[in-house]
């Protein structure tokens, strides 16, 4: 998110499509491959921080914010062919942001951000509208793997079926919204605050009906929404979290998951969803072990596939109701794009 490089010199390092990235703000917002060109090494090897210049130590070539090389040892034993315009930090071939999410691409031909998210930009904009523009990506993260295929974090992610007797939580309806991506919704929980914190939240909600009307405050602030951006993007507003994924193998991916708030809340309230997002998604919490515990499972459970080639997902197409009709549809799994 643009709020993890506010200031000229912010920086952090990301992987995307398998290539590190740099993403870095000098006036404007850049996101450069974390490869020197001059050996391939990696420029930059702390995950964030501010710099006034990246500098490779293998053999300390330096670029300024805006990816220019800046300085070489050894210049002056370079023959005047040597073009410094020319060995600057290579950037991503596309970059845009919408609401303050950067979305990268590896494909300078694909087709507009906000064509891209088509449906999905619908329920993206009912999570980040909660205060405005106004969140930000809180400091820390969490840093996980799993041994199981990325597309069954997909499916789990979507599937509101496994609510109940893996977490014993209400299951969602889901919704498959084209292109790849998906939502599953449900009405929200309310957090059991009281003082101050309460008095607080009345005050957001208030403001938010003001500027935004009853009917679409109450879509915003009482249901809770998981949004899956294909490939790998996956947004949980219920506890403020983003969550992105790295297939390595068939069967091993590597996650990372940031909690991303609102600005300017007071110190109790930001506690109080800490303590609402940590017994849950956190690292010793009931969600997010559960669901690698199963997942693992569903991928040990694969070595029989000779003799068990399909899973059925039939549930709810015989049911008349509309939400059993949609509670589990399969999003198409897309082109393999990178985004």
């Amino acid at each position: 998110m643009k709020s993890e490089i506010a200031k000229p010199g912010d920086f952090v390092t990301r992987r995307v499509g398998g290539r590190p990235l740099i993403l870095v703000r000098d006036g404007a917002a850049h996101a450069f491959l974390n490869t020197c060109p001059h050996r391939g090494n990696i420029v930059c090897r702390e995950r964030a921080g501010s710099t006034r210049l990246f500098r490779c130590l293998y053999h300390a070539w330096a670029f300024d914010l805006g990816g220019k090389l800046a300085a070489v040892p050894g210049d002056d034993d370079y023959t005047p062919a040597f073009d410094h315009e020319a060995l600057g930090l290579k950037p991503a071939p596309r970059l845009e942001i919408y609401r303050g999410m950067m979305f990268v691409s590896f494909d300078p031909g694909i087709e507009g951000l906000v064509d891209y998210l088509g449906n999905a930009r619908e329920y993206l904009d009912l999570i980040l509208e909660f205060r405005g523009e106004q969140v930000e990506i809180v400091h820390g993260s969490q840093a996980y793997s799993m041994k199981a295929n990325w597309k069954l974090l997909v499916e789990n992610s979507m599937d509101g079926y496994h609510a109940i007797p893996t977490h014993q939580r209400i299951q969602g309806i889901g919704l498959a919204l084209g292109a790849g991506h998906a939502v599953i919704e449900n009405r929200a929980r309310a957090l059991p605050i009281t003082g101050t914190a309460k008095a607080e939240l009345d005050a957001i909600r208030d403001r938010l009906i003001e500027r935004v009307g009853p009917e679409r405050a109450h879509r915003i602030a009482d249901y809770s929404r998981n949004l899956f951006i294909f490939p790998n993007l996956i947004l949980i507003s219920s506890w403020h979290t983003i969550r992105i994924f790295y297939p390595l193998a068939p069967d091993f991916m590597e996650i990372d998951a940031w909690p991303n708030l609102p600005r300017g809340e007071s110190p109790e309230l930001r506690q109080r969803r800490f303590e609402n997002f940590i017994p849950f998604l956190g690292p010793a919490g009931f969600g997010t072990p559960d669901d690698v515990y199963a997942l693992e499972g569903c991928q040990r459970g694969f070595a029989a596939w000779r003799e068990l080639s399909w899973s059925d997902i039939s549930r709810g197409m015989g049911a008349s109701s509309r939400r059993a009709r949609t509670s589990y549809r399969c999003a198409p799994s897309g082109d393999g794009g990178t985004r």
